[in-house]
């Protein structure tokens, strides 16, 4: 059984039912229950022996609050032994885990969690009635392991907008990540690096304590290559290659084996600048030194058969470069509209890359061998864990029967009101390794 890392995150989520921390336990091989984690919903910390228990329901079953087990401050206790206890205390910026007796514990997938804290508070009368404190959420239980394609799992923090450096920090989604299962973490170099492109040498210590903590890989590191930077002119060959070195070495720095430079475009369809050619092969002999992959991306509305990517192949074959090779955007497999509309766009229902181009899986299989990297792009999935968008079943089969092994890097790009993005994910990974299984 789990309990609650001493050094976990503190910013907790406003919901008493935290979406992090919500699994089946597995003890002695069996699953013998699940767990949640609850933030304290008083206005303060109190003494463990105030606790009086919680109500849980789950998809309607109920579960009575005497068969629980709290873990608080590293230490399990039952109800009774919680109301007993003299030394433990439920403070406000730490979860108690909450574990149900269940056997076979929960299936994977969203479940509706309805939980009725009960606390007792001296100082208030009798008279006033019990301290309750309620709770509803669907939470999503994601599958331990996926199976044995050779897929691998992240995340990109680009998943977390609007709720990165608000009301999560950069551990928080760490810790989201490990939580889920996954083990790698894509980055967005001037998203998420603070000091950018010159961070301070603490922040790049505490960055490797971090992935070590939580047990993360650094996959892809997004980068830009801004043609457009001045209005009268645009970048020359040689700026565009020294943007690509500051990416690259930094990316080094901090862990990365690939990179994805965005260059500008000059055409509805994405084509990326001419000076993308000559800047990517004035620093193909670095990128082998450092060990990098530079992976430019075929991103909506830029399907497979087009001359943008023809161009990235024709590169491949012409410089022979193992580390040149593709990034495939999941976008681009869309097969339906997405009309929540994009951020920053104003006056158009939908800008093109939220059109479906329903690119075959076909054309995917052609390409596969010259593809490092997928970012597993996605905008909405429904409490079946069925993606309203994107066709997973097909394309995990098409990288599972074409041997592809690598990583799936979930990027969320749909609504994003405060918490969605986690949830979102959350619901991918258990959908992607069910898939997988």
């Amino acid at each position: 059984m789990s309990s609650p890392r001493k050094d976990e995150p503190t910013v907790l989520e406003r919901n008493i039912i935290q979406q992090r921390g919500f699994r089946n336990v597995v003890e002695n091989g069996a699953v013998t229950g699940f767990q949640l984690h609850l933030r304290n919903p008083n206005y303060r910390g109190i003494a463990g022996s105030l606790v009086d228990g919680v109500e849980v329901i789950v998809d309607g079953e109920k579960h009575p609050a005497d068969r629980t087990r709290w873990t608080l401050q590293g230490r399990t206790f039952t109800l009774d032994e919680l109301r007993a206890s003299t030394d433990v205390r439920w403070q406000l910026d730490e979860v108690a885990v909450v574990t149900v007796p269940r056997p076979g514990g929960l299936a994977a997938g969203t479940h509706r969690v309805d939980v009725a804290v009960h606390l007792r508070r001296p100082y208030i009368p009798e008279v006033a009635g019990p301290s309750v404190f309620r709770s509803s959420a669907t939470g999503t239980v994601v599958p331990a392991t996926g199976g044995t394609s050779g897929l691998r799992y992240g995340v990109s923090l680009y998943s977390y907008s609007g709720d990165l450096y608000t009301s999560m920090t950069l551990e928080d989604a760490m810790a989201d990540i490990a939580d889920l299962g996954a083990t790698g973490i894509e980055i967005l170099g001037e998203g998420n690096i603070p000091g950018y492109p010159r961070p301070d040498a603490a922040w790049v210590r505490d960055w490797h304590g971090l992935l070590e903590r939580y047990g993360l890989t650094p996959t892809n590191y997004g980068s830009w290559v801004d043609t457009a930077m001045w209005r009268e002119r645009d970048l020359t060959a040689e700026e565009g290659r020294a943007q690509l070195e500051t990416d690259l070495r930094l990316a080094k720095e901090l862990g990365f084996t690939s990179i994805r430079p965005k260059f500008g475009v000059v055409s509805p369809e994405l084509e990326p600048h001419p000076i993308w050619q000559p800047a990517v092969e004035r620093v193909l002999d670095l990128a082998a030194d450092l060990d990098i992959v530079i992976c430019p991306e075929i991103h909506s509305p830029t399907p497979i058969k087009n001359p943008v990517t023809q161009g990235y192949l024709d590169f491949i074959e012409r410089t022979g470069s193992e580390h040149f090779k593709l990034l495939i955007d999941t976008g681009i497999f869309q097969t339906a509209p997405v009309d929540d509309g994009h951020e920053g766009f104003e006056g158009k229902k939908r800008p093109p890359f939220l059109e479906p181009l329903a690119v075959p899986m076909a054309d995917l299989v052609d390409v596969l061998p010259h593809v490092h990297f997928i970012q597993a792009k996605f905008f909405e999935i429904d409490d079946r864990l069925h993606d309203l968008h994107v066709p997973w079943d097909d394309i995990v089969t098409t990288l599972r029967d074409a041997g592809w092994s690598g990583w799936l890097s979930s990027e969320y790009e749909g609504r994003r009101e405060p918490y969605r993005g986690r949830d979102q994910v959350r619901r991918q990974h258990a959908l992607l390794r069910t898939l997988d299984a």
